[in-house]
Parts: C-alpha cells; structure tokens; sequence
C-alpha cells in the first residue's frame, strides 16, 4: 500500500519532555505516498524539528501542512501566555505551502503571525494530492468557523476538533456555533462511510482512532434526534 499515515502524540511521541503537550495531548498527522516519498504534516505543533525528524527517519519529506483549524495548540502561537511552535516554525526550516479553509485563513494568520502568502485558501470539497493519495478536505463549522476535516483516500477521517471518539469540539469559544456545529456532524460528515477509521485530534478517549460506525453508535453527540434536541444538550 502505497499510502503513508502516521498518528504522532504530543507528549508521547513528540515533545516528550513538553509538559504542556503532555497535558493537551494533541495528535500530529503523516498522511503520504511511499512511493514519491512526499508527505503532509496535519496541525504541526509543539515540535515540529520532531516531526519532520519521523517523517525523515521513514523516508519520507514534509512538502505541504494541512490545518484543522486556527487554535494555537495546532497551530502553534500563543495559548495562555505559553508559547507554542507550529507553522511558523514550521517555515523557517522548508517553505510549504500551508491548506488552510478559506474562512480560517485570517484567524491562522493572526495566531501564527506567518504571511498571508504562506496560505492556501480552499473551500469544502477541494482535494488536496500528495503523489497519488488524495485528500478531500470537508467544511465543518461549529468549533471555529473554518474548522475542517481531511478525508485520506475515501477511508481515513482526520477530524481536528470537529469529533472525538467521545464528545466533540467546544462551541464557547470565539467563532463556536452549536447549530453549525450540529450541521456538520450529521450532514457534513454524513458522505463519510462507517468502514471509514476516526483520527481524532485529541486523546480524549482510551483508543486514538476507532471506526465511524462504531463512534456513531456510541458517541453520546449523535444521541439526539433533532437540532432542538442537540441544542437543548449542548448549545
């Protein structure tokens, strides 16, 4: 199989000695073709000299960074007054060209303070190719405006904040959205099939991935039956 896709914990496999990505436990992302040796970085943060270290060590080269969405724990910025790497570190070793949702592309720009010409803007349904695996990437507001999810070769879904195993995203943040949030997990995501495998961008779960059948049966977020209902739980 020519597809190339890595889950990265940070804390665990990157950033070891990271206290805060110990405590935020985000995943990193590979997604690649072995054949052309060429690879995509999803939400490079807190040590990207790490990952482009596991992409080398397989073989592999960084050569375009996909992003879920503009918060600094994926982004890298600052969160709390902690400052975290992401993008612009990012750039400073390769200059790439950096997928962002269109109605994300400020927001990244202001957390990041990378240039806008850094930044390539897509709407939902665009593929992005690296060799020959395609990835499409989905429009999910709700979390943040332009929250996005990457669909790998019609069998991985790479969902950021949008879903976990268990839960979903925040919406009280700046930019979240209950109703548009609900929107895109029952509609949005609804094209994904249940064989396809959930990689979240969180270990909020005692699994890192499980199928989207199986998260559709247990996730509590797909319990209610009606806008009103899942708004009455979560807006």
């Amino acid at each position: 199989d020519r597809l190339y896709f890595r889950q990265l914990l940070a804390g665990r496999d990157i950033a070891k000695t990271d206290p805060i990505a110990r405590q935020m436990v985000n995943f990193v992302y590979l997604i690649g073709d072995r054949e052309t040796g060429e690879a995509l970085v999803v939400d490079p943060a807190y040590d990207v000299r790490g990952v482009l270290d596991v992409a080398a060590a397989d073989d592999m080269r960084v050569t375009g960074a996909l992003v879920t969405h503009y918060h600094p724990d994926h982004v890298g910025g600052d969160m709390m007054g902690y400052q975290i790497s992401g993008l612009r570190e990012l750039l400073m070793r390769q200059s790439v060209p950096v997928h962002v949702q269109a109605d994300e592309a400020e927001w990244v720009k202001r957390v990041t303070g990378v240039d806008r010409s850094d930044l390539v803007d897509h709407r939902s349904g665009d593929v992005v190719s690296v060799g020959a695996v395609n990835v499409e990437l989905i429009h999910t507001p709700g979390h943040t405006p332009g929250s996005q999810c990457f669909l790998v070769d019609g069998r991985y879904l790479v969902s950021g904040d949008t879903l976990f195993l268990e839960g979903c995203g925040r919406t009280d943040l700046p930019g979240g959205d209950p109703a548009q949030l609900y929107e895109s997990l029952t509609q949005k995501l609804a094209k994904v099939p249940d064989d396809a495998v959930l990689y979240p961008g969180h270990l909020y779960s005692a699994e890192p991935s499980a199928t989207m059948g199986e998260t559709r049966r247990w996730n509590y977020v797909f319990k209610p039956k009606t806008a009103d209902e899942w708004l009455a739980m979560f807006g």
